[in-house]
């Protein structure tokens, strides 16, 4: 009683620091649960919770609560999980929706779905206990080690499929279990395990400027509560080999210009900062128009990441006059041939240009991503990366960090056949960054080796690591070892290279990328040569576009004069 009291009030004290929250009474409505399987303030940092959250309590009869792996903290196996907005158990609500972005989030799905009391095998629940449905870039690029788990999956983009799953879902609630999994399958993008008949494909947004993505709550309980987050723009054409977004949320398509500004004249009377948001910001047609005309409204900046073939002076000007203390750039790999390798054909020139743009506009810290264990890579690439930032604190002389983060191949991407590097060589090769870096003032971060295997053996896993999870008790190595031995699995054999014509786990759903294409990319990875960059239309090559949205006649119109920053990548039209 006394935990369930604490974990209220803590509900109610976080409610009454935001700004946006939509409470309803549930009276005549479908309740569905918006779970965030990590902490408050990461979920908080999500647009795509925000996404969600809104597009659901836009119906009237639904009501939408959020639910979060803790508050502050992960809980206690006693502690009660509850919605954030009426505090009501979770088991309560007929609907659990997740939303996984990250792989070692599904730990906590097993901890929060034990903890409610509901049982973690879809085989083990029957009408009485909540449809239990998940999305996200995590698993619907790879649902199958969550399959015995969930009843169905959101495969592709949420403004895309939520009004006709909501509909269903009001059916479903109603019917026995197998009859309403059978109901969520007829929903386009809707995977359901149990109903499985052929791949199911993606589903994606052709406007972004009907259904605007932006912050919809404001607290000061996450890394973004001084700023309104807004996506202008989703998906990237530049095929960067390693990168699952640049792949999954094909095509390009961008935000126009007129809309952002719309945004953000609303969004500037909640907050003065405004966060850009895209896979990459600076790649936007309209860059340099929106950085200048949101500084003449008097927006101060954030940029979520930036590429440097070419960089836009504007953003990172604006970005300076707003008192930003980071400038962050990402070359992924410190030599030539390996960025030859993943596709991401930035000349050392060009990072450097941005580094002195950096001194030049006084940022007080730079930071530089790179990522350590890459097909092909060898020691005189690490190498590289070393020379590379020694070069750049030649011009840059105030706080310096990279990030040496550990490669993890992702499925539905150029390398999804690769091996991934073994844990070991990756920490030899961070520790020898650190060797040379430090001792020049530049700090050298990274996530742990060891943890990102088992992040590779879950993001192209199969269903029989289901089982594996239902097995956690408690998020440890030890315990994950333990569960994978019981169901007689090795985590080796998740993280082995697989054969072209080898059946993957991930092609019971459809991104839209043809196969062919992903194999035609690899052997150019391996010989070292480029694929160009696609425009937002006018192109068919990878299989994602329909020539209805492909060719429309006025796509000119919609874009801005910066699309030459494609510079010789960019694909000629048709």
């Amino acid at each position: 009683m006394k935990q369930t009291y604490q974990a209220t009030a803590q509900a109610k004290k976080i409610l009454s620091q935001e700004e946006g929250t939509i409470q309803k009474d549930w009276g005549g409505k479908l309740p569905v649960a918006l779970v965030y399987a990590n902490s408050y303030r990461v979920g908080m940092s999500s647009l795509g919770l925000h996404t969600v959250y809104r597009l659901f309590n836009a119906e009237p009869d639904v009501v939408c609560e959020r639910v979060f792996y803790g508050f502050q903290r992960p809980p206690r196996p006693t502690d009660p999980l509850i919605s954030l907005e009426s505090q009501r158990p979770l088991a309560e609500f007929p609907v659990i929706a997740f939303t996984l972005s990250y792989e070692l989030d599904y730990f906590n799905v097993i901890h929060m779905l034990r903890q409610a009391g509901i049982p973690l095998l879809a085989a083990g629940r029957d009408a009485s206990w909540p449809l239990l449905i998940a999305g996200g870039p995590a698993v619907y690029t790879n649902p199958e080690p969550l399959a015995d788990i969930f009843d169905g999956f959101a495969i592709g983009e949420a403004e895309a499929i939520a009004p006709s799953l909501i509909d269903a879902l009001w059916e479903a609630v109603n019917l026995p279990r197998p009859k309403a999994q059978a109901r969520l399958a007829q929903v386009a993008g809707m995977y359901v395990p149990a109903q499985a008949n052929g791949p199911v494909k993606r589903v994606w947004v052709k406007d972004l400027n009907n259904l605007p993505t932006l912050t919809q709550i404001y607290t000061p309980n996450t890394e973004f509560g001084n700023r309104t987050l807004i996506e202008i723009a989703r998906g990237c054409g530049r095929s960067c080999r390693f990168c699952l977004a640049g792949y999954v949320y094909r095509p390009m398509r961008e935000m126009h210009l007129d809309t952002v500004l719309s945004i953000a004249t609303h969004a500037l009377k909640h907050r003065d900062r405004i966060g850009l948001v895209s896979a990459a910001v600076s790649d936007h047609s309209w860059i340099d128009q929106i950085a200048t005309e949101l500084r003449a409204m008097g927006a101060r900046l954030t940029a979520s990441s930036m590429r440097v073939d070419p960089i836009s002076e504007p953003l990172i000007k604006g970005l300076a006059e707003s008192g930003n203390q980071t400038l962050t750039i990402a070359p992924e790999a410190g030599s030539a041939r390996m960025r030859r390798v993943i596709n991401k054909p930035q000349s050392d020139e060009q990072i450097l240009r941005a580094v002195d743009l950096a001194a030049t506009y006084n940022f007080p810290q730079l930071k530089m991503y790179f990522m350590v264990g890459q097909p092909t890579e060898q020691e005189e690439d690490v190498a590289a990366i070393a020379e590379l930032t020694l070069a750049a604190r030649r011009i840059f002389p105030r706080n310096m960090a990279i990030n040496a983060t550990p490669y993890v191949p992702k499925a539905h991407t150029a390398f999804q056949w690769a091996a991934m590097m073994p844990p070991e060589t990756i920490e030899a090769r961070v520790k020898y960054l650190e060797q040379r870096l430090q001792p020049e003032g530049i700090a050298v971060r990274s996530d742990s080796p060891v943890w990102a295997a088992v992040e590779g053996a879950l993001a192209r896993g199969d269903r029989r690591l289901g089982r594996a999870l239902a097995r956690m008790r408690r998020t440890s190595l030890k315990e994950w070892q333990k569960a994978l031995a019981a169901e007689n699995l090795s985590q080796a054999e998740f993280l082995r290279a697989r054969e072209p014509d080898e059946t993957m786990p991930w092609a019971a759903v459809n991104t839209g990328v043809s196969q062919s294409f992903f194999s035609r990319d690899l052997k150019r990875a391996f010989r070292h040569d480029l694929t160009k960059a696609c425009p937002p239309a006018n192109c068919l090559r990878c299989r994602v576009c329909d020539e209805d949205w492909a060719f429309r006649p006025d796509y000119q119109a919609e874009l801005g004069p910066n699309l030459g920053a494609y510079g010789d990548n960019f694909i000629p039209l048709k």
